[in-house]
């Protein structure tokens, strides 16, 4: 792997994970729990589009694993997890296919993300009822997605990696 791209892998990671803490201090903006903008996939989705899926996989998985060791639980790991990984492929294979995009690219991987994460939290609490708690994080998955994905393409467009 060349220099200057495992520095600006590290540098994305960096990005992530600060975007992460960031997040983690912003008081809840609305009255469901758990709803968060997402700001760490600006990096994921940046890396998808500058650096390819492997990079960008590997970007989140290091920034899931350190921001649940630094400022989460074993849980918030195996959920957060879950949801970059579906997120992951699916924005990847969306991407992938050349017809969509940022925007949408995005949108897709917020709503897989919180169907990851509601997935794994059923196995875990062996329980399905969490389902009825999925169309309020759909939309905000959406609305997030959105937010990240202009952000998203506006980097996209404007950094260069040669």
């Amino acid at each position: 792997m060349k220099t200057k791209k495992l520095t600006v892998m590290a540098l994305t990671t960096a990005l992530a994970m600060i975007l992460s803490f960031v997040e983690s201090q912003i008081p809840a903006f609305v009255a469901v729990p758990g709803v968060k903008m997402g700001l760490a996939n600006i990096a994921v989705v940046f890396a998808l589009y500058k650096l390819g899926w492997k990079e960008a996989a590997a970007i989140s998985l290091v920034r899931v694993v350190l921001v649940s060791m630094l400022f989460g639980s074993i849980a918030s790991l195996f959920y957060s997890l879950a949801g970059a990984v579906l997120s992951l492929i699916g924005m990847s294979l969306l991407k992938r296919s050349g017809k969509f995009t940022e925007i949408v690219v995005s949108v897709a991987g917020g709503i897989l993300h919180n169907i990851g994460q509601i997935a794994m939290a059923s196995i875990i609490l062996e329980t399905d009822a969490l389902r009825y708690y999925l169309p309020f994080l759909l939309i905000s998955g959406t609305v997030a997605g959105v937010v990240i994905g202009v952000v998203s393409a506006v980097m996209v467009k404007r950094i260069r990696i040669e």
